[in-house]
């Protein structure tokens, strides 16, 4: 299967104008809001990537690094990082813009994982990732770390399950 380019699937700066309906208690943007948008772009760049339907595998982190406000302007940037046998990690930022000033804060970074699926929804092969730039190569060895840091968590709470369920017995 043929390699696909980071750029080939990206979405850069998909922009969402933050109303008064878009406010928590605190006068900010709603954090489950932000991570819908998120969500379904992720989705697209996956999408574009693996030319399959795919699904939310995971969420890695998701890290909510300074408030929007009402009036902001959020740019979602989306990415593939790499890409597994049918699993594939992307990487989202979202600034806010104040339309003002013009300036700009980095307000969140997150990592989903998704797997492609075929039509009987089985797990299908993707694409490789074909990283140019030397961003793109760290954000592809980066992917890789994550991905076993997941791997390492999900057998010690796997273990640590099996020791407990050995106990109530």
């Amino acid at each position: 299967m043929q390699g696909k380019e980071v750029s080939e699937s990206a979405v850069d700066n998909h922009t969402y104008k933050i109303f008064p309906n878009d406010l928590n208690a605190y006068g900010t943007a709603f954090g489950g809001m932000i991570m819908s948008i998120i969500d379904r772009i992720a989705l697209v760049v996956a999408e574009r990537h693996s030319g399959q339907t795919c699904v939310t595998a995971s969420v890695d982190s998701i890290h909510f690094l300074n408030p929007a406000k009402r009036g902001d302007i959020l740019l979602f940037s989306a990415g593939i990082n790499r890409a597994w046998r049918t699993s594939m990690e992307i990487g989202i930022k979202v600034v806010a813009e104040n339309y003002r000033t013009k300036k700009k804060r980095h307000i969140l970074s997150a990592y989903f994982t998704f797997v492609a699926m075929d039509e009987e929804q089985k797990p299908i092969e993707v694409p490789s990732v074909l990283a140019t730039t030397p961003e793109e190569e760290r954000r592809y060895l980066e992917a890789e770390y994550r991905r076993s840091q997941r791997k390492k968590m999900a057998r010690e709470l796997k273990r640590r399950r099996e020791v407990s369920d050995s106990s109530d017995k």
